[in-house]
C-alpha cells in the first residue's frame, strides 16, 4: 500500500470514522480534505435495502443536478441527415450516424454519453458488445433515445445524469467537483437523493436509504446522517 504523503494524513484526520455528519457538513468538509492538484470529482455512494436481482426492485433513472457536474460531457448524436443541425446547435461534440458506428464497431469510444433515436435503434442495438461493457449504450429510460434530440443534447452537456443501482444495492453517482462551493454540493446531492426517494419500490420493505458516502477522488469517505436530509 502507498504510504500517505503529509497532506493526505491531515486530511485523514479530519474525517471522524465514528460519526455521521450532516449533508452540508459532510459537502464542506469533502473540499478540506481533497489533496489532489487535480480539480477532483465529488461522487456519492448511496446502499439501498433492494434486491436488484428482482425486477421490480431495480432502482435506475435520470437527474438533472442544478449545478451540473462540472465536467465537460463529450456527446455523440447518432442521427439521420435531418436531425445534423439540430444535434450540432444543442451542443453535440460528434454528430454523424454510419461512419460513427463503424468508428466504434473498431472500438472508437472516446465520448461520455450518445444520444439517438428511435427509428436508428436497430443499427446503434448491433455495438451492445461494445457499449454495453462501457455505460455507453442509448436507453429510452435515461432520455438518450429520442425525436427530441436537441433537448436530449442540451439536458447531458448541462449537467442530467442517469443512475442505476448495482448488483449490490449501491447507487454510484458523480455529483461536482471539489472547487464547488459546499452549497452548490449539497444541492446537487440533495437533488439525487430526493429523486431516489421518488423512485422507491413499492416492493422494497424496511429501510430503503441503508447509507449515504460523500467522498472526493482519492480521499475517505465521510459517511452521511440520513436523518439531516429532510423530505425522505
Amino acid at each position: 500500500m502507498a504510504k500517505l504523503t503529509k497532506n493526505q494524513k491531515i486530511a485523514a484526520e479530519k474525517v471522524d470514522t465514528t460519526k455521521v455528519y450532516a449533508l452540508d457538513e459532510a459537502s464542506s468538509l469533502v473540499k478540506e480534505i481533497t489533496t489532489t492538484k487535480f480539480d477532483a470529482s465529488v461522487d456519492l455512494d448511496i446502499r439501498l435495502g433492494v434486491d436488484p436481482r428482482k425486477a421490480d426492485q431495480m432502482v435506475r433513472g435520470v437527474v438533472a443536478l442544478p449545478h451540473g457536474t462540472g465536467k465537460d460531457v463529450k456527446v455523440l448524436a447518432l442521427v439521420t441527415p435531418d436531425k445534423e443541425q439540430e444535434a450540432k446547435d444543442a451542443g453535440a461534440d460528434y454528430v454523424g450516424l454510419d461512419d460513427y458506428i463503424k468508428k466504434i464497431e473498431g472500438g472508437w469510444t472516446d465520448i461520455d454519453i450518445i444520444v439517438t433515436m428511435p427509428t436508428v435503434m436497430a443499427k446503434v442495438g448491433r455495438l451492445g458488445k461494445v457499449l454495453g461493457p462501457r455505460g455507453l449504450m442509448p436507453n429510452p429510460k435515461s432520455g438518450t433515445v429520442t425525436l427530441d434530440v436537441g433537448k436530449a443534447v442540451q439536458e447531458v452537456k448541462s449537467g442530467k445524469i442517469d443512475f442505476k443501482v448495482d448488483k449490490f444495492g449501491i447507487i454510484h453517482a458523480s455529483i461536482g467537483k471539489a472547487s464547488f462551493s459546499k452549497e452548490k454540493i449539497t444541492e446537487n446531492a440533495n437533488e439525487l437523493i430526493q429523486t431516489l426517494a421518488k423512485l422507491k419500490p413499492a416492493s422494497s420493505k424496511g429501510t430503503y436509504f441503508m447509507s449515504m458516502t460523500m467522498s472526493s477522488t482519492m480521499s475517505k469517505g465521510i459517511s452521511i446522517d440520513k436523518n439531516s436530509i429532510a423530505g425522505i
